[in-house]
């Protein structure tokens, strides 16, 4: 296996050379999204592709560069390095639920979201979406390019994802719940949907593994309330009481209903929430994190 990151950087590289096997089957490669071509050396004689990187910020100075830039560029670097590698047979995208969250149309209770629903990027832009847009674009633009190229894309579409983690540096989802057990609410919501990192990696897996899957795959869990988040977190942190949400904006943007049957086709079984958020804690503590 190849993964393309910074070996210089410890951080970033010293739990993937910690997995079991990872000496001997495990490749370090140095790569750039915004450099043409970087990601040659480590592409070259693969059978697949998953394509995971892209920068997760909701607040951003330069949107364009910092988000959008990084994200439509990067992906259609991996994936022309792909059409110029033989070998490589199938590649997998790392997409995002944003990338259905803002669609022209208001999302509620009564919706269905399912893998033909794409967020519109004039809405983004409007509502100044900048993570949202960046993911769809970047989207597009790969889907656009695929069939250019005749390229066998497939496309997963994760949620906000939490599970136990491996490395010891806080990421954006990772750090929603560590908000949480400061008693903050991030996105100032009653209602969440928190999909565990274990079903989102073995969807990718399944995705590659099954010769007839195509497509968009939407990897989200059922609605949890704050309420049910803090009762689970309080058997870690007894005194634990989260910050109220806007109900009127939550109402609005997060009671939508999601088709996960597709890729549940592939296997996939998903994991309780409850499991994920103590299996999370649990893990942020056995590396000092909390």
């Amino acid at each position: 296996m190849y993964m393309c990151v910074s070996p210089e950087d410890q951080k970033k590289t010293d739990h993937l050379l910690a997995l079991d096997g990872a000496r001997e089957r495990l490749q370090l490669f140095k790569a750039s999204l915004l450099e043409e071509g970087s990601f040659e050396h480590a592409i070259d004689g693969c059978d697949a592709v998953f394509h995971t990187a892209s920068p997760v910020k909701i607040i951003a100075t330069d949107p364009q560069a910092e988000l959008i830039e990084p994200a439509v560029k990067g992906t259609i670097n991996v994936l022309a390095t792909c059409t110029k590698v033989s070998s490589v047979k199938r590649v997998i995208l790392t997409s995002s639920m944003a990338t259905l969250h803002s669609p022209n149309f208001p999302l509620g209770p009564n919706v269905l979201l399912d893998e033909t629903t794409f967020s519109d990027p004039s809405v983004c832009e409007e509502e100044k979406q900048w993570y949202i847009l960046s993911k769809t674009l970047a989207e597009n633009a790969a889907w656009t390019f695929a069939k250019d190229n005749n390229l066998d894309l497939v496309v997963m579409n994760p949620g906000l994802v939490i599970g136990p983690v491996l490395q010891l540096t806080i990421n954006f989802s990772v750090d929603v719940v560590i908000d949480f057990i400061k008693g903050k609410n991030t996105f100032n919501r009653k209602h969440h949907r928190l999909v565990d990192v274990r079903d989102v990696a073995l969807a990718h897996i399944k995705a590659l593994e099954t010769p007839s899957a195509k497509g968009r795959y939407i990897i989200d869990a059922p609605i949890v309330t704050t309420e049910e988040i803090e009762k689970i977190l309080r058997e870690f942190f007894p005194d634990l009481c989260i910050a109220h949400e806007n109900e009127e904006i939550d109402l609005n943007s997060m009671t939508y209903k999601v088709n996960v049957e597709k890729v549940k086709s592939l296997g996939i079984e998903f994991t309780p929430t409850e499991t994920s958020l103590r299996d999370t804690v649990l893990s942020l503590k056995e590396k000092h994190l909390v």
